[in-house]
Order: C-alpha cells, then sequence, then structure tokens
C-alpha cells in the first residue's frame, strides 16, 4: 500500500521567499489584468443553459433556466460597448503595458475591441472558450474547450495564447493546461505574491498567482467594495503593504484585476486613476505584463528539479534518512507512512514528522533510541566506532582534541550519569563547544530522571533536526 501524500503545498517559499531580482532593482512588480468576457458569458444565445449571474452590478442574481435575463445581458453589453473603451484611454494616457485574460468567444464577438488590444501592445492571454463555471465538466470535455479556446483566440488575434486563466475552474485545469505544454504560465491560482512552479502533467510548470482581493470583482460581492474611495484605499494600501518589503529586501507582485463592465464604470476609473497616479509617483516600480513577468522568472529563477524526501521509495527514504535517529532506523520508517505533502520536504517539515513517531512511540522505545547514543568521548569514539554523524558531531564540539584532565573528567561524568539514569548523556554537541558541553552535563546529572528523560529526548530530536539539515543541503 501506497504512503499517504498530501496534494496541497502549504510550504510555498516559507519564511525566506527568493528575490526577484525585478528590471531596475524595482521594489514591486505592478500588473494589470483586464478580463474581456463580455459576449462569453452565460446566455441561451451561446447554447448555455441559462442566463448569467455571476459578477454584475445585481449582486447575488439567481441563472434563469431556459430564458434570456436582458438586464444582464445590458450590463455585460455595457462592458463591451463603454467600459473597455474608457478603460483603454486611461491606460493609453498613462502608457501602461497590461494582460488581457480574453474569453476566446468574447474576443471573436468583439473585433474592434480585440484590434485596439492588439494595436496597443497588450498581452492578450487565454480565459478559456467560454466564461462559465468548469468544476462538473469531465477531463476530456474540459481539455475539448480548452483545445477549441486556443484554436479560436489565434483566429481571432492572429496568435496561439502564451498565458492562461480560467478562473471558474476546476480540479483538474492546472494538469490540463500543463498538459496542453504551450502555455508560458498559468494563473489558476492565488497561493502566492510570487511566481513559483509547480510539477504538473510530467513538466515544470510555471504559475503566476492571481489575486481577487485586489480586484474590482468585489464591487459585485456581498460585504466588497461599494465606493470608488474603497476600491482606491485597498489598492494604495496593497501597494503600500509590497513596496515596503520591497524596500526591506523582499520584492513581489501586486495583481490588479479589472473587468470592463465593473471598473470601466465611471465612478471606478477614476478610483483606478488615482491608485495608478500613485503607484507611478514611486520610483521602484515595475509596470509589466504577466508575459514579461513569465519570461523574467523564467530566467532569473529556472525550475531546478530536486527529489522531494516525500515522494521517494521507502526503502531510498529509509536508507538515506534512517541514521537521522542513532541506530533507529524504525522513526523513519514509520515517518514514511505518514501522511506527508509538500511542507515535509524541508528539515523543519520532515523533522516534524520523525518527531511526532518518535513521541508517538512508548517510553521503552525511546529508550533504545536514548541508549543507542554513544557516550561523549568515550571508548567507541577512541576507537573510531562511532557512527559517522556521531564522529563529526563529537569532533565539531572538539571532543577528539581533549587534554588527559578532560578526558578523565568525561569519563567520570559519564560512568555517573548512565549509573544514575540508565542511558548516556546525550547533548547536540554541533550547539555546543567541550566547556559548554562540561557545564551542561555538571549541570544536568544533578536532575531528577524524568526531568533528565525529556531533556534527553528534546536533544535527541534536536540532533535529528541538524542531521537532516545537513542531508538536505547536501542533496539541494
Amino acid at each position: 500500500m501506497n504512503a499517504p501524500r498530501y496534494p496541497r503545498d502549504l510550504q510555498g517559499y516559507g519564511e525566506t521567499p527568493p528575490n526577484p531580482n525585478w528590471p531596475g532593482s524595482a521594489s514591486i512588480a505592478v500588473q494589470i489584468v483586464l478580463n474581456y468576457e463580455e459576449g462569453g458569458e452565460n446566455c441561451i444565445l451561446h447554447g448555455d443553459e441559462g442566463s448569467e449571474a455571476f459578477l454584475s452590478e445585481v449582486v447575488g442574481a439567481q441563472q434563469w433556466p431556459g430564458q434570456r435575463h436582458w438586464n444582464m445581458e445590458s450590463m455585460y453589453e455595457y462592458g463591451a460597448r463603454s467600459g473597455f473603451w474608457r478603460l483603454r484611454r486611461l491606460f493609453e494616457e498613462m502608457e501602461l503595458p497590461i494582460t488581457v485574460y480574453g474569453v476566446a468567444t468574447a474576443l471573436a464577438r468583439s473585433p474592434s475591441q480585440t484590434a485596439a488590444m492588439l494595436e496597443s501592445g497588450w498581452e492578450i492571454a487565454s480565459h478559456g472558450l467560454k466564461w462559465i463555471e468548469y468544476k462538473d465538466f469531465s477531463p476530456e470535455d474540459e481539455r475539448q474547450h480548452m483545445r477549441e479556446a486556443i484554436r479560436l483566440h489565434e483566429e481571432a488575434t492572429g496568435a496561439r495564447p502564451l498565458g492562461w486563466y480560467t478562473g471558474r475552474c476546476s480540479a483538474q485545469t492546472i494538469e490540463l493546461a500543463a498538459e496542453e505544454g504551450g502555455f508560458e504560465y498559468l494563473a489558476d491560482s492565488y497561493a502566492d505574491d510570487l511566481p513559483y512552479w509547480l510539477r504538473a502533467a510530467g513538466r515544470d510548470q510555471l504559475i503566476i498567482p492571481y489575486a481577487l482581493d485586489s480586484n474590482d470583482m468585489r464591487f459585485a460581492t456581498p460585504q466588497g467594495f461599494n465606493s470608488g474611495s474603497q476600491f482606491y484605499d485597498y489598492l494604495r494600501d496593497a501597494f503600500d503593504a509590497l513596496y515596503n518589503e520591497g524596500e526591506d529586501g523582499f520584492p513581489k507582485m501586486l495583481s490588479v484585476g479589472l473587468h470592463c463592465r465593473l471598473a470601466g464604470r465611471p465612478g471606478r476609473t477614476e478610483a483606478l486613476r488615482r491608485f495608478l497616479d500613485y503607484a507611478y509617483s514611486h520610483d521602484r516600480v515595475w509596470f509589466a505584463r504577466r508575459i514579461d513577468i513569465a519570461r523574467h522568472w523564467r530566467t532569473t529563477h529556472p525550475p531546478r528539479p530536486a527529489q522531494r524526501p516525500t515522494q521517494m521509495a521507502k526503502g531510498d527514504f529509509v536508507e538515506k534518512f534512517g541514521g537521522v535517529f542513532e541506530h533507529s532506523a524504525w522513526v523513519a520508517e514509520r515517518a514514511h507512512g505518514l501522511e506527508l505533502g509538500r511542507a515535509h520536504d524541508t528539515a523543519e517539515g520532515l523533522h516534524s514528522a520523525f518527531a511526532r513517531v518518535f513521541r508517538a512511540a512508548g517510553e521503552g522505545e525511546r529508550l533504545t533510541v536514548l541508549k543507542s547514543h554513544p557516550d561523549l568521548a568515550g571508548k567507541l569514539a577512541r576507537a573510531k566506532r562511532l557512527t559517522e554523524e556521531s564522529t563529526a558531531e563529537q569532533a565539531s564540539a572538539g571532543l577528539d582534541a581533549l587534554t588527559e584532565g578532560e578526558r578523565s573528567r568525561f569519563e567520570s561524568l559519564n560512568r555517573q550519569y548512565t549509573e544514575k539514569f540508565g542511558f548516556p548523556f546525550i547533548i547536540a554537541a554541533k550547539d555546543h563547544d567541550k566547556s559548554s558541553i562540561l557545564k551542561n552535563f555538571e549541570a544536568r546529572i544533578a536532575s531528577s530522571r524524568d526531568e533528565e528523560l525529556a531533556e534527553a529526548c528534546r536533544q535527541v530530536e534536536r540532533i535529528a533536526f541538524l542531521r537532516l539539515e545537513g542531508l538536505l543541503e547536501a542533496g539541494s
């Protein structure tokens, strides 16, 4: 039976994300997305079962099965007829590079708008064949829609899309898009403030996450924005937070999502203008299309294939990590059988799994681990019969270069300690030098057995962590 593996990645870049090294040493990359969906939404004219009910001025709208919804249709039409052109004038005035998420059927039904996008030099990424829900599609049907979207997109724009964002996606969308193989990036993720690589469909696929908070869709959702000033304030605050992080050495990316029928309304466009003026007033800002970000990331942070510990076969896993707990490969064997995921492929994560096994074991098994550790500067060390790990650890603290007086003191303490507690004195030698170890030795020998058993177990876990760090760094 295969060990359980958790497919989600709750680790990401962790505490220290990479520096993206944005062009011009920018502290932030600002990326504007204009979703062009008008003419691609649910409508019985498009062969759908009912009208659209999502992202309009009617918050909480319901689909009308088998009927046209005249009000809904006209709200979407506003985006194509008026909102698009208002936003385009703003972007042209500011010479702002943007990415369009273009629904293929919407692009085909809007030749003037599509021509304007191309004339402006905007990137047109694919937003799928239709602006509909894909969660219940079979893989075969969704794959067919994806292929048709690419075909129609190329017909409408003259080039195939290099980016993909379904939006109303299924659990299989990323895998299908990676399988297709022609996308420089995928955007159906909200998992980070930076691009990242994902192994999907047997390839390293670049993901450029999108955002739904810094997005005008909040005008069309409960508890969203109800005024342009709220939209402006939120975008400004998001910009400030990420800009400040960039100034502190952790540059990020801000995605701003727009819709022609929402941000294209006059009051909202003016709020957007104020935000763009604010962002332009800062020096260290890179305004970029998503394809520009993708190509920059591929150059500065290409994928680096590495073997993930949690994806190793049990035998290989135990062979590599079986010595992390001294002469106790059973800890690695049981850890391999836990539900592990991407978060356990770090030293900290893998150590958590090992520690869980160790802590869950009975006192008898834990004592066998303690008793497997050698005396410090003892007979095994002098006979060079320590494990490779123990040899290096004791040497790091200078225990391989003791004076006769120091050696005699260690021998006496080893004997007293073992007679009192029934297991050898254990300390993470890499955290100390020999004088510090002696000081701890002399202090701990006065502890009660329960206190010392707990402390010895903590030290065993600390030693395991340091060993895991070394193993994973050596394999990176």
